[in-house]
């Protein structure tokens, strides 16, 4: 780790690869293509590192995310956010250069885009099978939705259980993929050939065999998270990225460590403890080659901008901590982390740029 003096959002390259490989690996197993979630890492060369598993198109979350990795040499993208008719001559700029797949939910927006493409584009309906962000239930009838146009192609449904993600173990987990597999199936009944894309990182983590799915659309799973071990969706061994963090001060009365470490690089995400208090990231031993549990485990009870405290109740964990050390925090959430941060360090010492890099 070496010349880091501020905060600092470490990659382990070859646990990023190892699960991309093993999530491209699933997909093969069940005969469908992984098109995963790009927002995550927002990368080009991390984009290349899936290239080299093989996986040739990819999900954004982003008109401006589709024109970074369309830039990028990415020629089949899905935006898979609702489309914004705002943006419309980005979309039409997109559109001439590659295949790009937008996603709708209601037949104004339809009709919108039918007026003003320029050229062709492919869509997907927007699925709500059980998160309740956006999307239609799988119950609706979707015949005025599925059009066929000259520039406006259907293609099938997407669909995310973000819902996932309040779960507390595998066999929830377990439970939330069954529900929404269930739902599906009846879909898959009424339109046979349409695609249905699916994705979420923990189910897509947990299940080994998806029936009624056309493409996998996970993303987080390249680096996992503090989130993803606490509700069983990976292994400690398998997060993959790590801030480091200065100690800036100490407070024996309190037994609290203060980092440079905030909410500017963290975000305020969190998850709660058993006594319900906010948990913000973990605190983990840097290593040459990475980092490891310590033998308790302490976390990240409070965020301001810039400041992160950790609570280190054992005596000897605390005076172990001294100010000027570099602690390492893993995220709770870590596409915010990398969006905020706009690089990573890997643990060889090698620079690798997200799209929000532009401070240097």
């Amino acid at each position: 780790m070496q010349g880091i003096t501020r905060p600092t959002l470490l990659v382990n390259e070859k646990i990023a690869r190892k699960n991309i490989e093993d999530m491209a690996a699933k997909a093969r197993a069940n005969g469908i293509p992984l098109r995963p979630h790009f927002k995550t890492h927002v990368s080009l060369e991390i984009g290349e590192w899936f290239r080299d598993a093989g996986v040739t198109t990819c999900t954004v979350s982003s008109i401006e995310m589709a024109e970074f990795f369309s830039n990028g040499g990415w020629d089949d993208i899905t935006i898979a956010f609702p489309c914004n008719r705002l943006e419309i001559d980005s979309i039409n700029k997109l559109a001439a250069k590659g295949a790009l797949n937008l996603v709708v939910e209601d037949t104004d927006t339809l009709e919108f885009l039918s007026k003003n493409l320029t050229s062709p584009v492919n869509y997907y309906i927007k699925l709500d099978v059980g998160t309740h962000r956006t999307g239609l239930p799988v119950t609706t009838d979707f015949s005025n939705l599925i059009i066929q146009h000259p520039k406006l192609q259907f293609t099938g449904f997407l669909a995310h259980a973000g819902h996932a993600y309040r779960s507390k173990s595998e066999q929830e987990i377990r439970e939330v993929y069954s529900e929404v597999s269930s739902q599906l199936k009846v879909l898959k009944e009424k339109h046979p050939k349409a695609i249905i894309s699916y994705g979420d990182t923990p189910t897509c983590s947990i299940i080994d065999q998806f029936e009624n799915i056309d493409e996998l659309r996970a993303g987080n799973f390249v680096f996992y998270d503090w989130m993803q071990k606490e509700i069983t969706s990976c292994s400690f061994e398998q997060i993959a990225v790590c801030m480091a963090v200065p100690v800036v001060a100490k407070h024996a009365d309190r037994k609290e460590i203060v980092i440079h470490g905030g909410a500017v690089h963290f975000s305020k995400d969190f998850i709660k403890n058993e006594e319900g208090n906010p948990i913000y990231g973990a605190l983990v031993q840097l290593t040459e080659n990475g980092w490891k549990l310590m033998k308790n485990t302490h976390f990240v009870k409070k965020l301001s901008q810039e400041h992160g405290i950790i609570s280190v109740t054992d005596e000897e964990d605390f005076n172990q901590i001294s100010v000027g050390q570099l602690l390492g925090i893993i995220p709770i959430h870590s596409c915010l982390a990398a969006n905020l941060m706009g690089k990573y360090q890997t643990v060889e010492n090698n620079v690798v740029l997200h799209m929000n890099w532009n401070r240097e």
